[in-house]
């Protein structure tokens, strides 16, 4: 018998919800889709009993519940998830659900002739017994970050169901636009009034985040000098094999594909155009802020030399930060970080603690005054057709909130 009937129920019906964010767009939120998805997840947490519900500008909803004890030493503590999903197919999404997995089997995914399967997907293997909720192949799950969505949604609504559970001040987010980088820009941590938060955007059991890359995007803009290839020589500039000289100017093992731990990386994630004009674009990753600096520059100084070789002008580099590592930051104030930690212990939930190769909302929150690390939803194999979550695993993610603000309480 489960402690939260209504947890798996609740994840279900998120993810059939397409929620996909637009990078492409100028509105804030990027999709309408997320504005509606957010403004019926406002009329739910109004439902269970959550107080002053409202909509940020930035699109954010944000809720409270009132502490039940009389101790104004007691934390103020915030749970933070995002409602988008990544750049892979979020619509029509029909989860499967495969009970009582024995950690052996191929699970086909629907007919779509994809199948999970434990010799390429090594961690089914730890979830023997568990019911797992898959894809069909088709589209992602949602999990990233539904899962923690659903989780803390489930968690405030046991939190009003048993009063007898004290707890302090509590604050509830929930934001657009994570996956595209942009959601916690303008996240208002005056309003939302924590004293430090938790993004519940990990994957798998035990995660908990304190420090993550440093992160910014570039764009590489190639002017090329098209003429017919019979009179070519010594006057064309051809903008595709400019871009692939470019390319090659960086180094063949920082790449994710070669790299681990606190390695970064220079990541290409598309190349376009023609001999007349190209466009590369890359993320740059690194966990150390001078290391990642240097990165950055690598991309200057590889443009102008090329620059030098075929006029100025011809290579044009954009680079935009997009979030730093919350380590620089959480370092300094580790409550935060050791109350989670005491609370996975008191539940016998091993802390994987190391430093993740991405970033969350929490990245962004954290340098603006709130420190925010990030606990674990259950996700694995996120954003594509593989994805899966264990529906015993969100309970604990479930039982960790409760826990934290159980402990707070109690101090």
């Amino acid at each position: 018998m489960t402690k939260y009937p209504e947890l798996t129920e609740r994840f279900l019906k998120y993810v059939k919800i397409d929620t996909q964010s637009d990078e492409n767009s100028t509105t804030v939120p990027s999709s309408p889709k997320e504005v509606a998805f957010l403004a019926e997840l406002a009329e739910e947490l109004k439902h269970i009993g959550l107080e002053n519900v409202r909509t940020m500008p930035d699109g954010y909803v944000f809720a409270e519940l009132s502490s039940n004890i009389d101790n104004a030493n007691v934390p103020t503590i915030g749970f933070i998830a995002h409602v988008d999903t990544a750049d892979f197919n979020g619509a029509n999404v029909k989860p499967q659900i495969v009970a009582d997995y024995d950690g052996q089997s191929a699970i086909k995914l629907g007919t779509s002739g994809y199948e999970l399967n434990p010799s390429e997907f090594p961690s089914l293997k730890k979830y023997v017994g568990h019911t797992l909720i898959t894809t069909d192949g088709t589209t992602l799950l949602g999990a990233d970050d539904k899962a923690g969505d659903a989780e803390i949604i489930t968690a405030a609504a046991y939190l009003i169901a048993h009063p007898e559970i004290k707890h302090g001040d509590l604050r509830f987010a929930f934001g657009p636009d994570e996956e595209i980088g942009i959601g916690a820009d303008n996240f208002d941590v005056t309003a939302f009034g924590a004293d430090f938060a938790y993004t519940m955007d990990g994957g798998p059991l035990g995660e908990l985040e304190w420090e993550t890359f440093n992160a910014a995007a570039a764009t590489i803009d190639i002017k090329g000098r098209n003429v017919h290839p019979g009179t070519a020589k010594n006057a064309m500039i051809n903008a595709i094999q400019v871009a692939f000289d470019f390319h090659a100017e960086l180094p063949v093992h920082d790449r994710p594909e070669h790299t681990e731990g606190v390695e970064g990386f220079w990541h290409v994630i598309s190349i376009e155009g023609n001999p007349e004009a190209a466009t590369l674009r890359y993320i740059v990753r690194d966990h150390d802020r001078t290391i990642f600096e240097t990165r950055k520059q690598k991309l200057m100084d590889i443009a102008a030399t090329f620059n030098q070789k075929f006029g100025e002008g011809r290579i044009s580099v954009t680079l935009n930060d997009q979030y730093y590592n919350m380590g620089e930051v959480l370092k300094n104030d580790m409550k935060s970080v050791e109350l989670a930690e005491e609370a996975m212990k008191k539940l016998n939930i091993k802390p994987i603690i190391e430093p993740v190769r991405g970033g969350t909302d929490g990245s962004k929150i954290t340098f603006l005054g709130l420190p925010t690390p990030n606990i674990f939803a259950g996700g694995e194999n996120m954003h594509g057709r593989f994805e899966y979550v264990s529906t015993t695993v969100m309970e604990q993610a479930t039982d960790v909130i409760l826990e934290i603000v159980t402990l707070a309480a109690a101090e």
